[in-house]
């Protein structure tokens, strides 16, 4: 690893070294869309002007993105200068010495799987076996999930822990109105190459969680959208007659 680029991803590391930083990020990075600084000075309990300059200090490190808009429904003069709101930058951190290549590993395997699909009988066997192996991690997954959540568990609970065991495996869940919306890819450099591969391979697994936890009555849908994983966990009746194809931008 050249030292230039050690040296800033270490930095990129350090800049959340201090707790206070580190509790707005960890804040900032679980909400749905951007924030202000009163929201995440109100949310972690610190005053408004040290929230802005620990969340300034994460913007210039590239951990958080700025954007400015109106939060007030008026206009024109008087209506004031819009709001400063800060939202988690696309940067992924990760240091790990000596370095380890596991994209590659990871880049190699796929594009070995795509490879056989010039001989249909081995990209057919190799697909099954990649679904298989997703869906009984994604079993694996809900099993953990189900033993968390203790004997005889409500729904609420069982479907807390569910989203706790997708959380710790770098999904990031987020319900809304009965839906599961995963709003990080662990796959995310891979998926960008190997797009198909890697959505039927999140589509294997969140298949297996849901079947190994049919009483949430969740069921796995592709729903492709910028910035998020492909798929959905969706109510039985919203399933959609027609499947959707994948797509990533």
């Amino acid at each position: 690893m050249p030292r230039d680029d050690l040296a800033e991803r270490v930095a990129d590391v350090a800049a959340l070294a201090d707790p206070v930083r580190r509790e707005l990020y960890l804040y900032v990075s679980a909400q749905h869309g951007p924030v202000s600084r009163d929201h995440a000075s109100d949310a972690v309990g610190i005053a408004r002007h040290t929230a802005k300059f620990h969340l300034d200090k994460l913007a210039e490190e590239g951990l958080l993105e700025i954007s400015f808009k109106r939060l007030s429904e008026r206009r024109g003069p008087g209506a004031g200068r819009p709001t400063k709101l800060y939202a988690r930058s696309s940067r992924q951190l990760s240091v790990i010495l000596p370095e380890r290549q596991y994209d590659v590993a990871g880049h190699l395997l796929a594009s070995a799987i795509q490879d056989a699909s010039k001989d249909a009988a081995a990209h057919t066997m190799l697909a099954d076996v990649l679904k298989a192996t997703a869906g009984n991690w994604g079993r694996g997954l809900a099993n953990r999930a189900r033993s968390n959540a203790g004997a005889q568990p409500s729904f609420e609970r069982l479907l807390a822990c569910t989203c706790q065991a997708l959380a710790e495996n770098g999904y990031e869940p987020q319900r809304s109105e009965g839906t599961v919306v995963l709003r990080n890819c662990p796959f995310d450099a891979l998926a960008r190459e190997h797009t198909e591969l890697v959505c039927g391979m999140n589509l294997a697994i969140m298949t297996g969680v849901t079947e190994e936890l049919e009483e949430t009555s969740l069921v796995a849908r592709l729903e492709p959208t910028p910035d998020r994983c492909c798929v959905v966990l969706v109510p039985t009746e919203d399933v959609a007659v027609r499947p959707r194809q994948a797509s990533r931008d």
